[in-house]
C-alpha cells in the first residue's frame, strides 16, 4: 500500500504578477483566506510568501507575514511552511527575515543557484496593473537566482540549528540532489527529509517524465529510504506531473504560485479549486490524502505549538 499523499499548496509565490490573474492572493487577508480554504480542501502543508498589499510586489517583511500566519494557524491544523526564496533579487538576509521571526515547522530552501527566467511571460501582456511588473519580469533575462553553498549553510544553521525548522529542499536540477547529499554529509540534516523536485522553470530541468524518473532514481541512490519526495511542475504541466507523482508513490504541490490554471485555457478561481481537483484524482486512483498530523510524523516536524506566531 502506498502511503497517503501529502499535498502542499503554494497560494501566491513570488513569480506571477497581479496583471496575470485577478484571483492571485495579494493582501494578508486574501493570503490567509486562500490558505485556510486550501487546507480545508485537503492540503496538509501551506507554502507561503508575502506581497505588498498595495502593489502585489513580493515583499519579505516579517510584519506582513505576521498579519496572516496567526490567522492560518488558528483556523487550520495545516503545517505552515515559510519560504526562504522570497522574491527574485532579494538578499539572503531579506529572504530569511520572516522565517527567523516566525520560527516555523518548515521552510523552503533552494539547493543551488540557477538561471531563473520568467521574462517570456512579459510578451503575453500589453497593459499592466502596476509599473513594476514588466520591469520585474524583464530583469530575469540577466538574472541568477543565487543559492550558493554559503547561502545554504547560512540558512540551515540559522533556521535548522537555531529554530528546529525542517526544510522543503527545492531541487530544480539534478545537481541540486548532489548538493543536498553534500549537506547530508556535513551532518546538517538527518532523515527523514523532504525533497521537492521542481520541473518546467526556464533555467531548470524540463517537465518530462523521463526527467522525473531520473531525479527519483538518483535520490534513491543518494539517500536510500531517508527521504520523502514531492513534485511540482510549472504552468500547464502542474496537474499531469502531480498525477504522475501520486501514481509513483510520491507527494505533490499545487497552487497559484506554480500555475494560474485549472485546465487548458481556463484560469483557476482559487487555490482550493486546484487542491480539490488533485485530491479527486488521488482518490480516484485509490490513494488517500495525508492529514497534517500524518505529514508531521513522516517529516519529523517539531509541531505547531513550537512556532513563534
Amino acid at each position: 500500500m502506498n502511503k497517503p499523499v501529502i499535498i502542499t499548496c503554494a497560494p501566491t509565490g513570488g513569480i506571477h504578477t497581479p496583471t496575470m490573474s485577478d484571483h492571485l492572493p495579494i493582501t494578508p487577508q486574501q493570503i490567509a483566506t486562500a490558505s485556510i480554504e486550501a487546507a480545508e480542501a485537503g492540503a496538509s502543508i501551506i507554502h507561503l510568501h508575502a506581497r505588498d498589499p498595495a502593489t502585489g510586489k513580493p515583499d519579505p517583511s516579517p510584519d506582513l507575514f505576521m498579519q496572516f500566519l496567526p490567522q492560518i494557524k488558528q483556523s487550520t491544523d495545516a503545517v505552515i511552511n515559510v519560504s526562504t526564496g522570497g522574491g527574485l533579487g532579494m538578499t539572503r538576509e531579506e529572504r530569511l527575515r520572516a522565517a527567523v521571526r516566525a520560527s516555523p515547522e518548515m521552510a523552503s530552501l533552494n539547493m543551488g543557484s540557477i538561471n531563473f527566467g520568467i521574462f517570456p511571460m512579459k510578451e503575453k501582456y500589453t497593459e499592466w496593473k502596476h509599473t513594476w511588473e514588466p520591469e520585474f519580469l524583464e530583469m530575469t533575462k540577466d538574472f541568477i537566482f543565487r543559492n550558493t553553498f554559503g547561502d545554504i549553510e547560512y540558512v540551515m544553521k540559522e533556521l535548522g540549528e537555531g529554530h528546529g525548522t525542517r526544510f522543503e529542499f527545492e531541487c530544480y536540477d539534478l545537481g541540486h540532489l548532489y548538493n543536498l547529499a553534500w549537506v547530508v554529509d556535513q551532518g546538517w540534516v538527518k532523515g527523514p527529509f523532504f525533497i521537492q523536485m521542481v520541473f518546467g522553470i526556464l533555467g531548470g530541468i524540463g517537465a518530462e517524465l523521463e526527467n522525473m524518473m531520473f531525479m527519483l532514481n538518483t535520490a534513491k541512490k543518494l539517500f536510500g529510504d531517508q527521504f520523502e519526495w514531492s513534485v511540482l511542475a510549472a504552468g500547464r504541466h502542474q496537474m499531469n506531473f502531480a498525477t504522475q507523482s501520486a501514481l509513483m508513490g510520491g507527494n505533490l504541490r499545487v497552487g497559484l504560485e506554480d500555475s494560474l490554471y485549472i485546465g487548458p485555457g481556463e484560469k483557476a478561481v482559487s487555490n482550493a479549486q486546484q487542491v480539490k481537483k488533485i485530491r479527486s484524482i488521488i482518490e480516484a486512483l485509490g490513494h488517500q490524502v495525508a492529514t497534517p498530523e500524518q505529514a508531521r510524523k513522516r517529516l519529523g516536524l517539531k509541531g505547531g505549538d513550537q512556532v513563534s506566531f
